[in-house]
């Protein structure tokens, strides 16, 4: 590929990426999303948090690894269920860290 396709590539995919992250504050309140397209895009964040995290909690060395000793797993499930018992994002992170952290350790030696 010649420097100049290179060039034009990288100045199509900045306009495009400008057009994409500027249309809603352009077009601004002319459009209206409805109410039920609304409380769907609440959940786009939980969902996309989920598929960033949940292949890293199962994949262990390119395969999905569902039993005891796949540590991270491990500290996810207790991390959950620190959340549902006590509903503090703050403290649910701290304490999953701190669990697998505790669980490398011993893991170690």
């Amino acid at each position: 590929m010649a420097d100049w396709e290179v060039w034009i590539i990288i100045g199509v995919l900045a306009l495009a990426t400008a057009a994409t992250r500027s249309s809603f504050w352009l077009i601004g309140q002319h459009i209206t999303i409805p109410p039920r397209v609304q409380d769907m895009l609440r959940y786009a964040p939980a969902c996309a948090l989920a598929a960033i995290v949940a292949p890293d909690l199962i994949m262990m060395d390119s395969h999905p690894l569902l039993d005891l000793s796949n540590l991270k797993l491990v500290s996810g499930i207790v991390a959950t269920i620190f959340y549902l018992l006590r509903r503090n994002m703050l403290q649910t992170i701290v304490f999953g860290m701190a669990f697998y952290t505790a669980l490398r350790l011993i893991h170690v030696f």
